[in-house]
């Protein structure tokens, strides 16, 4: 019987502390290149007003899509 339990309990525990050596899988970024220059190829998903390469343009897309996000500019009086 405590055999039995002690393999159990034992089990248990590599059951639990195998789960501590679990890496995280993080994003990848890849900082040899700055974000405002973006992908070379057309993409569906590109917004309009923004060139790749542009640092200024960037910016002002950024600038664009957070005011957008903003609520308080959204709703009108």
């Amino acid at each position: 019987m405590t055999t039995r339990v002690t393999v159990l309990v034992l089990c248990g525990a590599a059951l639990v502390l195998s789960a501590c050596g679990e890496k995280m899988a993080g994003a990848v970024k890849r900082s040899d290149t700055p974000a405002y220059d973006g992908t070379k190829e057309p993409s569906a998903f590109v917004a309009g007003g923004w060139k790749a390469g542009d640092r200024n343009s960037w910016e002002q897309e950024l600038r664009h899509r957070t005011q957008s996000q903003n609520e308080y500019v959204r709703i009108q009086p």
